[in-house]
């Protein structure tokens, strides 16, 4: 068999009808969207195809959406609009389990720009304190910003009551969407955030792009300036051939999760977390006792160093991770992790797996045939006598 890839939290293969999309706009459609001839027409033509497939996916005008680099980028912009917009709202709400890019802004803007930071706590099993939440939104509160899926955990939020909270104290609400859409069913008619990201590479897209919506009425303030394009929200030149394939890719998720794939994938899952905990000792699930994405598994094994289960577990062709990719050259323990209050015998043995539509039953049952060993060789590894 092949490797065997669990870390499509961390990114997702490039799926071969998107290849196949793009791969005109790099060879014969190269004209730049803003030239106003054939060349550029036809660029433009595509990259408007384009915008309205993902805002298909997302269930949302296409006119609302921005073209960005990624994630990352949108949430930054998300923030700053929110922030800059009313110079007497100077309070931002978000929870300890933010994606680094989120909350970094926030402490750059709480150092430099004068900006109160309230983080709202989870539970043991990553749940958002709503409780706490409604208390943190006062009238002086710009933005509040929340995931709607974690990227270690897969823990899911409940969006609506979000929604209506944040509605109803008269703030900005920005989603940080990246990790559920494509992999969970997501209606913006639903869930009316003001702003929300999503990034093509968590959806077997290419790297290097993605969108921000933007509601009707929610103030905007361009990251980037420079020329006009995306309406004067994003300048800089299109990236066509990876907006063609953020397209193919969000068509193609749409139709998974039309013919109910996340319940296929929902089912590898399960099958893939009771194999593990049926023949390793002393492991647990985090978060396993609430909602969470379809795909991602995060586990805790007592007394496994992570990282010589990472290595174990690569050297039989399984490619894993312990946190998000961002962070994975960190010696320090998860944030979320330990924001959910995880014991110290799980905080530093913890892997994160995360399946996607093209993951099969034959790879789950490999990766079962070895985890009891490569969890014994960890424990022996680092000290350890297995329970």
């Amino acid at each position: 068999m092949a490797a065997v890839y669990f870390d499509n939290n961390a990114t997702t293969p490039l799926d071969s009808k998107v290849f196949a999309a793009m791969e005109p706009y790099l060879r014969e459609c190269w004209g730049n969207p803003a030239s106003p001839h054939q060349y550029g027409q036809r660029a433009r033509q595509a990259v408007e195809e384009a915008r309205g497939q993902v805002a298909a996916l997302l269930d949302c005008p296409a006119q609302r959406l921005v073209f960005t680099s990624g994630g990352s980028e949108g949430n930054n912009t998300a923030i700053l609009s929110a922030v800059l917009a009313d110079p007497a709202r100077k309070r931002v709400v978000t929870s300890a389990v933010e994606h680094h890019c989120v909350l970094r802004r926030l402490e750059h803007l709480r150092e430099h720009g004068g900006v109160e930071v309230v983080i709202v706590p989870v539970d043991g099993q990553g749940r958002l304190d709503l409780d706490a939440l409604a208390r943190a939104v006062t009238p002086d509160t710009a933005l509040v910003s929340l995931m709607a899926a974690n990227n270690e955990t897969g823990v899911l939020w409940p969006l609506g009551e979000i929604a209506a909270l944040v509605k109803s104290k008269g703030a900005l609400w920005h989603c940080d969407a990246v990790q559920m859409v494509g992999k969970e069913p997501l209606s913006l008619r639903d869930v009316p955030a003001d702003y929300l990201t999503v990034s093509a590479h968590k959806l077997h897209g290419p790297k290097g792009v993605g969108a921000l919506y933007v509601g009707r009425g929610a103030p905007f303030t361009p990251l980037i300036f420079g020329g006009g394009q995306e309406s004067g929200r994003r300048a800089g030149t299109h990236n066509v051939a990876g907006i063609v394939g953020f397209g193919q890719a969000a068509a193609l998720a749409q139709a998974f999760l039309s013919v109910d794939g996340h319940n296929r994938l929902r089912e590898l899952r399960d099958h893939l977390e009771d194999g593990i905990l049926a023949v390793v000792a002393d492991a647990i699930v985090h978060g396993g006792q609430t909602r969470r994405l379809a795909n991602t598994v995060s586990l805790g094994i007592a007394g496994a160093p992570q990282e010589v289960l990472l290595a174990e577990l690569d050297d039989r062709d399984f490619a894993v991770s312990t946190t998000s990719a961002c962070q994975s050259g960190s010696a320090a323990p998860s944030h979320v992790l330990a924001a959910m209050g995880v014991p110290d015998r799980y905080l530093r043995s913890t892997l994160r797996l995360s399946l996607s539509r093209m993951n099969t039953l034959e790879e789950i049952e490999a990766f079962l045939a070895v985890i009891a060993d490569v969890a014994a060789r960890a424990r022996c590894l680092g000290g350890t006598v297995a329970p």
